[in-house]
C-alpha cells in the first residue's frame, strides 16, 4: 500500500516558453498516465496532487477525499475505469481554473513559486492520514508507505532556503521519501539536498519526449522495492547553503557558533 503526493511546479513563464520542446498539454498527458499506473498497481494506493503556482499552493486532487463537486460531476463511462476518469477530469479542470491567464502572467512572473507551501501541505496530509487510522489494539495497522514526488521547472529561490530545509527535516522525521524530477532549468541545489537527505532520487530529464519512461522507470516503484531494482540515481549533490544575510548561495562563508546560520560576511 502506497501513498503518493505529487507536487507540480506550475510556473507559467516556464510552461509558456515557445522554445521548450515539451508542451504543457503533452506534459500533462504523461503525468496522467503515470498517476493512473500508480492507482492501478494496488486498489489501496492513494494519491494527492498539489500545484505550486506563483505566490500560492493549492491541492488539486485527492483520491482520499472524494466529496468535492468536481468529482461528483464526472459521469460514469463503461469504457473507462472510473478512478482514472475522475482523476483525469478533476485534475485537468483544476489546473485550467488556477493557472494564471496570459493577461496576468507578467504579474505572476514576479512572484516566486510556492513550492515550500505545497511541500508543507503534502507533509500535513501525511500527518492527517496517520491520525485518522483507528483500529482495536489487537488488530495490526498497516500504514501506507508515503512518498513525495516534486516535478520542478523553476530555479532555486534562495529566500526559501530555511523553510525548505525545515520541511526536509520534517520529512526525515516522518520517514517520507522525497523524489525530484527536474524537467527544465538548471539543477536546483536545495531539491538535490532534499532527495539526498530523505533517501530519494533526483533525476534530470535529458530527453523530454521520453518523460513518461523516466516517470515509470524511476518513480513508479515505492522506496521499499527500489533496492531490488536498478533505479538510476544522481551521484553528484550540491551541498552549498544560502547566505542568511543576502539570500545568495555561497561556496564559502562564516557560520554563527550560536544559531549555526551561514553568511557571506562576518557576523
Amino acid at each position: 500500500m502506497s501513498h503518493l503526493s505529487l507536487l507540480l511546479d506550475l510556473q507559467p513563464a516556464a510552461w509558456h516558453d515557445p522554445t521548450q520542446s515539451l508542451q504543457f498539454s503533452t506534459f500533462l498527458a504523461h503525468i496522467l498516465v503515470f498517476l493512473n499506473a500508480h492507482l492501478a498497481q494496488k486498489h489501496e494506493n492513494s494519491l494527492a496532487i498539489f500545484g505550486a503556482f506563483p505566490g500560492k499552493s493549492i491541492m488539486l486532487y485527492s483520491s482520499i477525499d472524494q466529496t468535492k463537486p468536481a468529482d461528483r460531476r464526472v459521469q460514469p463511462d463503461p469504457n473507462w475505469y472510473q478512478p482514472f476518469k475522475t482523476l483525469d477530469a478533476a485534475l485537468t479542470e483544476r489546473i485550467r481554473e488556477e493557472m494564471p491567464q496570459p493577461s496576468t502572467s507578467s504579474e505572476a512572473e514576479e512572484l516566486p513559486v510556492a513550492l515550500v507551501g505545497a511541500l508543507a501541505k503534502a507533509l500535513c496530509c501525511k500527518i492527517i492520514q496517520a491520525t485518522k487510522v483507528e483500529a482495536p489494539s489487537d488488530t495490526p495497522v498497516v500504514m501506507p508507505e508515503s512518498r513525495i514526488l516534486i516535478v520542478s521547472v523553476s530555479p532555486d529561490a534562495a529566500a526559501s532556503y530555511i523553510p525548505l530545509m525545515n520541511s526536509i527535516f520534517s520529512a526525515q522525521k516522518l520517514k517520507v521519501v522525497i523524489d525530484v524530477c527536474k524537467i527544465y532549468g538548471p539543477d536546483t541545489t536545495f531539491l538535490q539536498q532534499a532527495a539526498y537527505l530523505t533517501g530519494g532520487s533526483y533525476i534530470r530529464v535529458e530527453k523530454h519526449e521520453s518523460l513518461l519512461q523516466y516517470l515509470m522507470m524511476c518513480f513508479l516503484q515505492p522506496p521499499s522495492v527500489r533496492s531490488l531494482l536498478a533505479v538510476p540515481t544522481t551521484d553528484r549533490v550540491d551541498f552549498r547553503a544560502a547566505c542568511f544575510c543576502h539570500k545568495d548561495i555561497i561556496d564559502a562563508g562564516y557560520v554563527c557558533s550560536v544559531c549555526l546560520s551561514s553568511g557571506s560576511d562576518c557576523f
